[in-house]
């Protein structure tokens, strides 16, 4: 509502500025020092005279776009209207209320304040909807209490972090003393509750990786926090049980070598009761009749700290008893776990196929006194022959002894039985092939020579040589090496190889150059060579002359 005494004076102003109508001014419009105004003037000025206004202008200022609300009720028109033109003016607050903020709150002032006064209320801003909502007692806490300096503090890009305001109470903090105590200045870590600063809790798993279980649950924190040091504080148990360690004395710990990992046998509930898995904690599982087994009776005198494994350990008393078979004497090995299990000593088994001698066939079936029949068990031979020589000397057929046989036995006999024996002549240096897979060994081996049987065709052949008259084998002074010739599936068919002198025509038949059939020795060049054909071609050749010995001397091939 625009006041009457400012009216009255813009309506002074209004007269004294301008020229009163005349008579000859009648009849043309005077022009309003308002602009465009939706009024009529006598809502505001008197028939007397343009000034003074009247004292209550009939104008309603809610009827405009701006109603006036709150303390804009009683402000003097002339303060927002500050020229005659009323329609000139701004909405905004900023248009007549300078920012003391400097622009760190925005534009819009009515997000804080309102038309009924400056002053914040708590109500109004206890949504502190932002990066930093306000909850329990910070929502009661002033403005500048965290932003200094009040309407013209900071604002914007605060820290939020808590030390930011706490970082007094973090330093006068004596139980414990937060800063001599390394603790950290993330104040929520502990204190979880914006309603006080007292009774936090500190999550003590989360927080430094070692949890509170157990006994440990109930301790006070200096019973671990000496002196209250809490930065580095080791979290290996014998830190704080060296003197429970030390005074264990079923069994002794210090005595006996054992670990200082307490955790091992030990839990957080209590210290008694402990349990050890000799199974994953040692390299010697627990199985069998061990598992009922005292502790003491294998770790004497309380020594648990470097107690052999091996079986003879414990049980050399029982091996040296042992007489079916006399351990000791068979120089059995003391590694009781190649026979025997955990569960018993008696019903040991011999795996004989881990040795060196596996047995097979007919050897399954032989008692062990069999072969070990002197009770050595450690050295024995494993040839055949050693066990087996008796039916060596024995056997006819062939005899073995006199044919010279090798006492390899396995070479033609296997262990399902002595007979029938296989012999495979492939092995050898002489490989069956041919018609000699189908002959009686002893056409070959006569008188029963095995040994010394020679390997050469003519040993065996010499008669097939000898009849052989086309050609005649003896007369032409054939070799003796008849492979050259003949193969194995045949006597007959042989074919030569002109090894030595290559036939320069294929047609060429034995007799066309070995005119004497009775000695293949001699050859002939000079029946299809003529002396007419040849000595033009050996025109000043030295040492040429036309006959078969000196033709064979240069053409060998």
């Amino acid at each position: 509502m625009i006041s009457t005494v400012r009216m009255q004076s813009v309506w002074l102003l209004f007269l004294l500025s301008a020229p009163l109508a005349t008579t000859a001014d009648q009849g043309k419009t005077t022009r309003s020092p308002h602009g465009p105004l939706n009024i009529q003037c006598q809502n505001c000025h008197t028939f007397s005279g343009w000034k003074p206004i009247r004292n209550v202008p009939e104008f309603d200022h809610n009827t405009t776009r701006y109603p006036l609300r709150g303390m804009h009720k009683h402000v003097a028109c002339t303060q927002c209207h500050v020229n005659l033109v009323f329609a000139n003016v701004g909405h905004n607050c900023a248009d007549c209320h300078a920012d003391i903020h400097r622009g760190q709150m925005g534009a819009r002032c009515e997000q804080c304040h309102t038309v009924n006064g400056w002053t914040v209320s708590i109500k109004s801003i206890n949504e502190h909807q932002n990066r930093f909502p306000l909850l329990g007692a910070h929502a009661a806490v002033e403005c500048d209490a965290c932003h200094k300096g009040a309407a013209n503090g900071q604002f914007k890009g605060l820290s939020t972090n808590c030390i930011t305001c706490h970082s007094s109470a973090f330093m006068n903090t004596k139980s414990p003393n937060h800063q001599s105590s390394g603790f950290s200045t993330e104040c929520q870590q502990c204190h979880r509750s914006f309603d006080t600063w007292l009774g936090a809790s500190f999550d003590h798993g989360k927080l430094t990786g070692f949890p509170l279980t157990g006994a440990h649950a109930t301790l006070e924190c200096a019973a671990c926090h000496l002196g209250n040091r809490f930065q580095g504080t080791p979290t290996n148990c014998i830190n704080c049980h060296q003197q429970d360690f030390n005074n264990a004395k079923n069994p002794n710990h210090v005595t006996s070598g054992f670990p200082q990992t307490c955790a091992q046998c030990h839990s957080t509930t209590t210290w008694l009761n402990a349990k050890f898995d000799h199974n994953s904690m040692t390299s010697f599982p627990l199985t069998g009749a061990h598992v009922s087994v005292a502790c003491s009776q294998c770790h004497i005198n309380g020594v648990y700290a470097g107690t052999p494994k091996d079986c003879g350990s414990c049980h050399l008393a029982l091996y040296n008893q042992t007489t079916n078979p006399n351990h000791r004497t068979a120089g059995f090995p003391t590694d009781c776990s190649i026979c025997h299990a955990t569960s018993s000593w008696a019903g040991a088994v011999f795996d004989h196929s881990k040795t060196a001698f596996p047995l097979t066939g007919a050897h399954v079936t032989v008692s062990c006194t069999g072969c070990h029949s002197s009770g050595v068990f450690a050295g024995l031979s494993t040839v055949c022959a050693s066990c087996h020589i008796k039916d060596f000397n024995s056997t006819t057929n062939p005899n073995h002894a006199a044919g010279g046989f090798p006492q390899t036995c396995e070479v033609c006999h296997n262990t399902t039985a002595w007979i029938p024996s296989t012999f495979d002549h492939s092995k050898t240096v002489f490989p069956l092939t041919g018609k000699h897979v189908g002959v009686a060994c002893s056409s070959c081996h006569v008188n029963g020579n095995f040994a010394t049987t020679p390997t050469n065709c003519y040993s065996c052949h010499k008669s097939d040589y000898q009849g052989t008259t086309n050609p005649n084998h003896i007369a032409a002074g054939f070799a003796t090496t008849c492979q050259t010739c003949h193969t194995t599936a045949g006597w007959t068919g042989a074919t030569f190889n002109h090894t030595w002198f290559a036939l320069p025509h294929q047609n060429a038949q034995c007799t066309d150059c070995h005119t004497n059939t009775s000695d293949y020795k001699v050859f002939v060049c000079t029946n299809c060579h003529t002396q007419a054909q040849t000595d033009p071609k050996h025109t000043g050749v030295r040492g040429y002359v036309w006959n078969s010995a000196n033709c064979y001397s240069c053409h060998k091939s």
